[in-house]
């Protein structure tokens, strides 16, 4: 005979034991992988409030850092955009005072070509993007800033041929850059005169307008061209070097300005670290669970729990002679 009723009534406490172990056992191990209560409420009681707010507190500094850090990837790439303009510029200017002085034709010839090459590269470091952002289209950052560097230098010829003089001409480039609505904000440049973004470099910043002015009277001052108003020691073509100087003064200027803005974001950064560790440390105190502790007791439940399952098969096999012997 067997053992039915108190058979079953041990079987099924120990059944009960069972469910409760295996469940203790699945938030145990959590906890000793995560490191943290799996039930804040029922740990925390009544500061699970303050520790909802301390979460939150962490979470802000980690958004912050994130926007810090794009912001600091979207000012290198300006930065290294205005040092390859002021690199591919390097010395044209000195190069072409020098070879006006010496009448060096070859010499000339050769700051031309490199004129040509240094506007073209600069058009193209213009429309530079971060992700889907156009760095220098000012706060029209879905828009591509500059169009094509031969309708630019189409413009350009066309002032120099119909100019009277230097002084003229000079009149006419400083209206084309600078009036709304006209010339180079017309058709050249598509972004906006503004930016929101003050780490932002737009199409109307005298860096960038000094810059290509002196750029292009000094690519269109070449042999291959026939405007009478660039030839030989011509006054518009000294304007144009001392023009280009400002434009590389500006640069720098400009890449001095963004370089304190790195830093600041720097110091930002750093604050934002001491900052979270402070954080960090107040939510673990109230929220960490020791993981070598809930190892210890991790340990302890799978034991207990294999006694549970052995002893659960005796009771199975138990019969009435089995329990007189």
């Amino acid at each position: 005979m067997r053992l039915s009723l108190p058979i079953h009534n041990i079987s099924s406490g120990l059944s009960e034991t069972v469910v409760r172990l295996r469940e203790r056992i699945d938030t145990t191990s959590e906890e000793a992988v995560t490191g943290r209560y799996k039930d804040m409420t029922a740990h925390l009681s009544g500061r699970i409030g303050k520790a909802m707010l301390g979460q939150k507190a962490i979470d802000d500094v980690t958004n912050e850092r994130t926007q810090l850090t794009l912001k600091e990837t979207r000012l290198d790439i300006i930065q290294q955009s205005l040092t390859a303009i002021d690199d591919n510029i390097g010395q044209l200017g000195v190069r072409m005072k020098a070879a006006l002085g010496s009448e060096d034709f070859t010499a000339r010839e050769a700051v031309v070509r490199d004129a040509k090459a240094a506007i073209a590269s600069t058009f193209s470091i213009l429309n530079t993007r971060h992700g889907e952002r156009y760095l220098f289209s000012g706060d029209a950052t879905n828009t591509k800033p500059m169009s094509d560097v031969d309708a630019f230098l189409d413009d350009v010829r066309a002032m120099a041929a119909s100019a009277t003089d230097a002084a003229d001409f000079a009149t006419q480039m400083d209206a084309y850059f600078n009036t709304p609505g006209s010339g180079w904000q017309a058709d050249i440049y598509s972004g906006t005169a503004t930016a929101s973004d003050p780490a932002s470099v737009t199409g109307t910043d005298p860096e960038i307008t000094k810059t290509v002015w002196g750029l292009a009277v000094l690519a269109l001052s070449g042999a291959d061209e026939t405007l009478a108003l660039f030839d030989g020691n011509s006054d518009a073509l000294i304007q144009a070097t001392d023009t280009l100087a400002d434009g590389q003064a500006a640069l720098t200027i400009a890449r001095a300005e963004r370089g304190i803005l790195q830093a600041q974001i720097e110091s930002s950064k750093s604050a934002l670290d001491v900052e979270e560790t402070v954080l960090t440390h107040a939510f673990n105190q109230m929220t960490a669970r020791d993981q070598y502790e809930a190892a210890s007791e991790l340990k302890q439940l799978e034991t207990g729990l294999e006694a549970s399952y052995t002893l659960t098969a005796r009771l199975a096999n138990l019969s009435l002679l089995n329990f007189m012997r």
